[in-house]
């Protein structure tokens, strides 16, 4: 078990008993590039997760074992930076959060691993970073509300890791909760739970195991295609501030004034804010079917529309929804590589899984990699 590896480690490494916290990695079900958008977003915590153990050692040293990779770091609080070996900053990042409020940290022993795969689009970053921040205000009894943890944690990675992320993936980590999923309003933050009960599906990621080089320029151009979408529209309702504030209908109304990339642009967008609170709906209703129905039109939205697919993406997509054991399936992420989604049929996830895997293997020879994820609890002690 994952938790008693870490604590097994921490022990035998200093010689006493740690405070040991859990951090889920996420998936998002629907609402895909719509975050810096200011729109809605539909994410859940995982079973895939980062476990962190830690105890104060009351002196100005911090020393760090990752489990996983056989790695250790060592720094002192009063003059630490950057650190070429790249995993640290994520915990540095953190602390970096805590001294910047005047909250204070002093000494620590830690021992961190986790089970989240690794570039799949899962968050194991956020993880990471939400049950450093989670440990912390534990041990130095800071008594920070989960919110202020999401926000240093999301910080953390802009300010010290240097990636612009939105929040989505901190909070999901952090607000979690077993057989729900959120919908997060990325403008005001405001949240609500809705039932995701999984008793004749099951969710699987399909792992394309390829990530193109496109995703960071191309993840930027987009960003800009957006605003230049708001600021056309923003000249006719001057009180419109993002793509979440504007309807297809004003859209259409100015079309001639866009070009035809800006205008697919922002109308997915629009389409993809209204698909998430379409599914809201079905959730109250139970209508997992519906809620499928709608992650097939997220990708094609996402391939031809917003085009952040790629051809290992589109191929699992498509397969899945010719193989009817799926009701649902669609990329997920910033795009050109990483996972689909897919809600399959119970009784179908192996011959689900065979067939993806043989499929890939023989039309594209690629290996896959496949995970059956559930919907768990978020950031918690353990």
């Amino acid at each position: 078990m994952l938790s008693e590896d870490i604590k097994n480690k921490f022990i035998r490494s200093f010689n006493k008993k740690p405070l040991i916290v859990r951090s889920p990695g996420r998936i998002n079900l629907i609402g895909e590039h719509t975050d810096y958008n200011e729109g809605f977003v539909m994410p859940a915590a995982i079973d895939k997760e980062i476990v962190c153990a830690v105890s104060a050692n009351y002196g100005k040293t911090c020393r760090i074992i990752a489990h996983d990779m056989n790695d250790t770091f060592e720094f002192e609080l009063n003059e630490f930076k950057r650190s070429d070996k790249g995993w640290p900053n994520y915990i540095l990042g953190v602390i970096d959060q805590f001294q910047k409020r005047g909250l204070e940290v002093k000494g620590f022993d830690c021992v961190f691993g986790g089970n989240i795969p690794l570039g799949a689009g899962l968050s194991s970053s956020a993880a990471l970073e939400c049950s450093v921040a989670y440990s912390l205000n534990l041990l130095y009894q800071h008594n920070l509300s989960k919110l202020e943890i999401v926000h240093m944690s999301q910080d953390a990675e802009n300010e010290f890791v240097g990636v612009n992320c939105g929040i989505m993936d901190q909070f999901a980590s952090v607000f979690g909760r077993s057989d729900q999923i959120l919908r997060l309003d990325c403008k005001t933050l405001e949240y609500e739970y809705f039932d995701f009960i999984m008793e004749d599906y099951g969710i699987v990621l399909c792992d394309t195991q390829v990530k193109h080089s496109l995703a960071t320029s191309e993840y930027n151009t987009r960003r800009r295609e957006c605003e230049k979408g708001v600021a056309i529209l923003k000249k006719y309702y001057p009180t419109i501030n993002s793509l979440r504030d504007v309807n297809i209908d004003q859209l259409t109304k100015h079309k001639n004034e866009f070009d035809d990339i800006t205008y697919k642009r922002c109308k997915y967008v629009i389409e993809e804010t209204d698909r998430v609170l379409r599914c809201c709906e079905l959730l109250k209703k139970g209508d997992l079917i519906g809620f499928g129905k709608n992650m097939f039109e997220t990708h094609e939205g996402l391939s031809k529309e917003y085009e952040v697919s790629c051809t290992e993406l589109d191929f699992l997509a498509n397969k899945a929804k010719e193989s009817k054991m799926s009701i649902g399936s669609r990329m997920m992420g910033g795009g050109f590589g990483g996972c689909t989604i897919n809600l399959v049929k119970i009784s179908d996830l192996d011959r689900f899984i065979q067939t993806m895997t043989e499929s890939y293997k023989n039309e594209l020879n690629l290996e896959l990699q496949t995970y059956t994820v559930k919907i768990e609890n978020g950031t918690s002690k353990l």
